[in-house]
């Protein structure tokens, strides 16, 4: 199954606040996630080989991978001055289950400066990397994401 159908549900359990970030996901746009964030926005997450930084690269990748989970269930939130904790449970690949954290920074203003998204299992967080790549190609280097190495006959 292509990764691409688009989250069906983006629930946000009850406590979770998660604003921008979570109307982001919901809404699966690129002005979306723009909106939410600082111009030099700084994206590291564990499906990236490198960070990415910037409003409008940043905003392409979390738009893309938005569209890449069949469903996703914030399940708890934690704020402690600038910084924003959420827990996640998701699909992808048919039903594949993810499991995940992430950090939110946020300026004065409100927009995110830096956000930090940990994937788990380790085969979910390197096939969905691959996917990211195989979906961006082109418009982010690709030194970015997993690159799968085919399989030589072992």
């Amino acid at each position: 199954m292509s990764g691409t159908a688009g989250a069906r549900n983006v629930i946000t359990a009850p406590g979770v606040e998660g604003g921008s970030w979570t109307r982001a996901f919901a809404a699966k746009e690129e002005d979306g996630f723009a909106e939410a964030f600082a111009a030099d926005v700084l994206l590291e997450a564990s499906v990236l080989r490198r960070p990415v930084r910037g409003r409008e690269k940043v905003a392409l990748v979390m738009a893309t991978a938005s569209k890449v989970y069949e469903s996703l269930d914030f399940t708890h939130e934690t704020r402690d001055g600038d910084r924003t904790y959420l827990e996640w449970e998701a699909t992808a690949f048919g039903g594949t289950e993810l499991l995940g954290s992430t950090i939110l920074v946020r300026d004065g203003a409100g927009r995110i400066t830096r956000a930090v998204i940990q994937h788990r299992p380790l085969t979910g967080l390197l096939t969905f990397s691959a996917e990211l790549g195989r979906l961006l190609k082109g418009r982010i280097e690709d030194d970015v994401f997993h690159q799968p190495v085919p399989d030589a006959g072992r």
